[in-house]
């Protein structure tokens, strides 16, 4: 009995030893998983604050894009408007490129007087011609035009200079540009413009001709003639000569016909209705066979070319680049005579014509033809260019 009362006794001892351990056990496991919940839980709130801080940090990316972007659309705004102001500068730049080229070819031709490149002229002569008009060329090489050593004489002894004017075709390097460079070989009587051909280009035509012509050559005065109008040189150079101290002089058969407002008549004015109510006229102008107009007035077109505006007919667009302006308009009738017997009678009377043509034909009619008929009947002495003194 004793000693299973012992025994039991012991065996209660080491029950309420093993019952402190496990009461120690559990709260260091309990103080565990508290420590590991703390740890969890830091955890949980520590992403979301990261990914709150790199989300704001986003935004004030994209603010900073979408601000660096406006900013890119105004700089393109301010290039797009700074090549718009430059057009006017790029394409004087390139009217002068051109000037210069021609130049160049005049000088490598020997045009002009060897050790002075800007000599003082009397005249330039700009025969307006086309890509079909070869043969009215002709026509006109072998009358009034004089032609190779006589021309170059007749430049640098009188000072004037007798071209040519044509542009280019609208497809360039084309069959039409390389018969005119073939033709230029042959007789080198050409001025070529920086300018796409068509008739309803002419008033384009004549701004770049007068800019061109203006860069080339310093001269007292500069002419446009159509090729199929007879000139008598000697006869033009007196008349001019007389005005020759005018600054801003324009020369010319004046006129002032009817603004035609009906669609498909020749000479339609598409604008008929700037010149006020219908049945009115133009203002007074040169008519379009031949007129001369003053150094001073071929430079107020080169520097204005950009901002004069264009009629369809460039008679009345050179009129109208003159209103306003303190320009003498000299109105002379031997520029505009008929062909025999017309130009006959005046030469009878004493008044020899500088130019004659069949206002039918706003031309001489069937010029080709008749080219050399209207030379021999209204030219003027064989020798009255040699003898004459500007």
């Amino acid at each position: 009995m004793s000693v299973k009362g012992r025994v039991g006794v012991g065996g209660g001892e080491m029950g309420s030893r093993n019952a402190v351990v496990s009461r120690n056990l559990a709260l260091l496991l309990c103080f565990g998983c508290f420590s590991a919940g703390i740890l969890f839980t830091n955890r949980i709130w520590t992403e979301p604050e990261r990914t709150n801080l790199e989300s704001k940090n986003c935004n004030q990316k994209l603010k900073f894009e979408n601000h660096t972007s406006i900013n890119s659309l105004g700089q393109i705004s301010n290039t797009q408007y700074d090549i718009s102001a430059l057009d006017s500068k790029i394409s004087n730049i390139e009217m002068k490129l051109a000037a210069a080229k021609a130049e160049q070819r005049s000088l490598l031709s020997g045009d002009t007087a060897s050790g002075n490149l800007k000599r003082k002229y009397f005249m330039v002569i700009g025969i307006n011609t086309a890509f079909s008009s070869r043969k009215r060329r002709d026509s006109v090489r072998t009358t009034w035009m004089p032609q190779g050593e006589a021309r170059k004489k007749l430049e640098k002894e009188k000072g004037i200079v007798i071209r040519f004017v044509i542009g280019h075709s609208s497809t360039a390097g084309g069959i039409l540009d390389k018969a005119i460079e073939a033709e230029e070989m042959v007789h080198g009587d050409f001025l070529r413009l920086e300018h796409v051909e068509g008739y309803l280009e002419l008033s384009a035509k004549t701004k770049t001709y007068f800019s061109t012509a203006v860069a080339l050559w310093d001269a007292d005065f500069y002419i446009k003639v159509d090729d199929d109008v007879h000139v008598n040189l000697a006869t033009l150079g007196t008349i001019l000569a007389g005005h020759r101290k005018k600054h801003r002089v324009y020369v010319g058969c004046m006129k002032s016909g009817p603004v035609l407002s009906k669609r498909g008549v020749k000479y339609y004015e598409p604008e008929y209705w700037k010149f006020g109510e219908a049945g009115n006229k133009y203002f007074r102008h040169a008519t379009g066979q031949l007129y001369a107009i003053s150094k001073d007035l071929a430079t107020y077109i080169s520097e204005n070319q950009h901002i004069l505006h264009k009629y369809v007919n460039e008679d009345v667009s050179l009129g109208s680049w003159f209103i306003g302006l303190d320009v003498e308009h000299v109105d002379d009738k031997r520029i505009c005579c008929g062909t025999a017997p017309d130009c006959e009678w005046k030469a009878q009377l004493g008044s020899v014509c500088a130019a004659s043509f069949d206002w039918k034909c706003s031309g001489i009619c069937r010029s080709v033809e008749r080219m050399v008929e209207v030379h021999r009947t209204c030219g003027e002495d064989v020798n009255a260019l040699e003898h004459a003194s500007f």
